[in-house]
């Protein structure tokens, strides 16, 4: 990464300040703007989440909140009500009282002396999520927003649930709240008032697990902040950016298809971070980026960012399977449309014989044991270590797999992979995961993508419905999104399992389950190639 030791303005920061809300309660705020910004006043950046503006995000947020200081804006970082030093005690994620303080927060960096009124809201993760939620509130001095690693759903696209399933990043991930949840501020910002504060959190800030345990399907409390239940709400523009080894990227699709106001979207090669640094790499000057959407929102500048295709993908190239990855060979391709859903599919046939292009019989049953999953990785690998699916092999000898022969030319596979099946499980209760593979002429087993279903929500995940025991039943999962290139003379495979520990919780009941019939459809994008673009290298303060 290149460091700018010449930035082309002089940048003031303030280490603390407090916002006080309309109840009395201060929150806790990280300040960066130009030296003469009261002069001259700027828009301001926001970006507002719990994690500590003195500790934990420091060392991110020197990387890039004095490089956009220093393009000519204010950027504020504010913790939320309940962490770092900001006062209250902090009860969930994503309150409605949390997302009024931030349509508060808002308000008063709009009134500042140093703001010229317009305000543009960033984040990754929590920060992406709240920052969807607060623009669909439509506070009025919020122009523009970007979120990072986010999701539009709450319940079928978050680290709680997904397909129904429970997933077991929702256990670590309490776990990591609750321990946030439980530092006390700094006194050397708050004064005599840190042992109150301190001890207010630990008596109200509650169990975050028991609460998500208790609404296990989607109900009003997962459908309140879930954008798109109405994405007609958000009409600000919107640069919505993730990575295919993050858990989020599906969300960039489905905003940049459903909402009606200004929309771009970027997945790259990542997991879980921002894109300057972005790893699996390749990283992108993603800081340069940010500011031509915040120069062309905030200060009304043409820098042409419109003007480029709306959907920019990172197309992997094949690589062996590794539970982490420095580097992902690939190119940066673009969709005009801005979307996938219009892409061809080609079909294939689960049968008795493999993957094939026409259907045939099939009669195949799968119980997998309860250790089946030990290679899938996990859900969302934020932390970066060896925790991206492994070498499939071990797995697939636990599942039912389908292999299609040596492909007759090289296959590029562009969007959500959907699979139709007939089944009959044989108890009420069950659960299958399905992979994609991408299977190497040295047998090696490389999961390109995968989806997971609890059967009883195969219909609805706000009304479930048990499955009847031996009934054949037709249910249609989709997998995650993918671009990923396949060279000619590999193979694809199909696995189902009817276990995925330790990425999914186990079902109540050891389930068999048996096919009868079944196609997955494959999103395919022309590999004559076109339509390619390129990022810098990243650059930081």
């Amino acid at each position: 990464m290149k460091v700018d030791t010449e930035l082309p303005l002089t940048v003031r920061e303030t280490e603390h300040a407090e916002i006080a809300m309309p109840d009395g309660t201060r929150l806790a705020a990280r300040i960066w703007m130009p030296e003469d910004a009261e002069a001259r006043p700027v828009p301001a950046i926001l970006e507002y989440i719990p994690y500590r503006k003195n500790d934990k995000t420091l060392e991110r947020d020197h990387a890039r909140a004095p490089w956009l200081a220093a393009q000519g804006y204010a950027y504020v970082r504010v913790d939320l009500r309940g962490s770092g030093e900001s006062e209250g005690v902090m009860q969930d994620e994503y309150t409605p009282v949390e997302l009024q303080d931030g349509c508060d927060v808002i308000a008063w960096i709009a009134d500042q002396a140093w703001c010229d009124g317009g305000v543009g809201i960033v984040g990754i993760s929590w920060g992406g999520f709240n920052g969807l939620q607060i623009a669909a509130l439509r506070p009025p001095a919020l122009k523009a927003v970007v979120t990072i690693c986010s999701t539009d759903d709450r319940y079928a696209d978050d680290i709680h649930y997904m397909g129904g399933t429970l997933l077991c990043e929702q256990l670590s991930w309490a776990s990591v709240m609750f321990g946030i949840n439980t530092l006390p501020p700094d006194p050397a910002h708050v004064g005599d008032r840190w042992r109150d504060m301190w001890t207010a959190r630990l008596d109200g800030s509650g169990l975050w697990l028991e609460t998500w345990l208790a609404h296990q399907t989607r109900d009003p409390f997962w459908k309140h902040g879930s954008v798109c239940e109405d994405f007609s709400r958000i009409q600000l523009p919107v640069y919505a950016v993730s990575g295919w080894a993050d858990g989020y990227c599906r969300s960039v699709f489905r905003l940049v298809e459903n909402l009606k106001g200004p929309v771009k979207g970027i997945v790259g090669p990542w997991a879980h971070r921002y894109p300057h640094l972005g790893e699996p790499g390749p990283a992108i000057d993603w800081l340069t980026e940010e500011t031509r959407w915040w120069d062309h929102w905030l200060k009304g500048r043409d820098t042409g960012i419109m003007d480029e295709p709306p959907l920019r993908l990172y197309l992997q190239d094949h690589a062996a399977p590794r539970t982490h990855y420095a580097h992902r060979d690939g190119r940066w391709i673009t969709e005009p449309t801005g979307a996938t859903s219009h892409l061809p599919v080609k079909t294939l046939h689960l049968t008795d014989e493999g993957l094939q292009d026409t259907a045939a019989p099939l009669d195949r049953s799968v119980a997998s044991p309860a250790h089946c999953g030990a290679d899938g990785g996990e859900y969302c690998a934020i932390w970066l270590g060896p925790e991206m699916p492994g070498d499939q092999r071990q797995d697939d000898a636990l599942s039912v797999c389908f292999d299609s022969g040596p492909l007759a030319q090289q296959m590029d596979i562009l969007g959500a992979p959907r699979l139709r099946l007939r089944l009959a499980c044989d108890k009420p209760q069950g659960q299958i995961a399905v992979r994609l593979n991408h299977i190497h002429p040295d047998g090696a087993s490389a999961r390109i993508t995968y989806g997971v279903l609890n059967l009883s929500h195969r219909d609805s995940a706000e009304h479930p419905q048990a499955m009847a025991p031996g009934a054949m039943t037709d249910i249609t999962l989709d997998l995650d999104h993918i671009a990923y290139r396949i060279p000619k003379g590999h193979r694809l495979r199909v696995s189902i399992s009817t276990a995925y520990w330790p990425l999914l919780w186990p079902a109540p009941e050891a389930a068999e389950v048996t096919l009868s019939s079944g196609q997955i459809d494959l999103p395919q994008r022309p590999t004559s190639g076109g339509g390619e673009y390129s990022f810098a290298p990243p650059t930081s303060a």
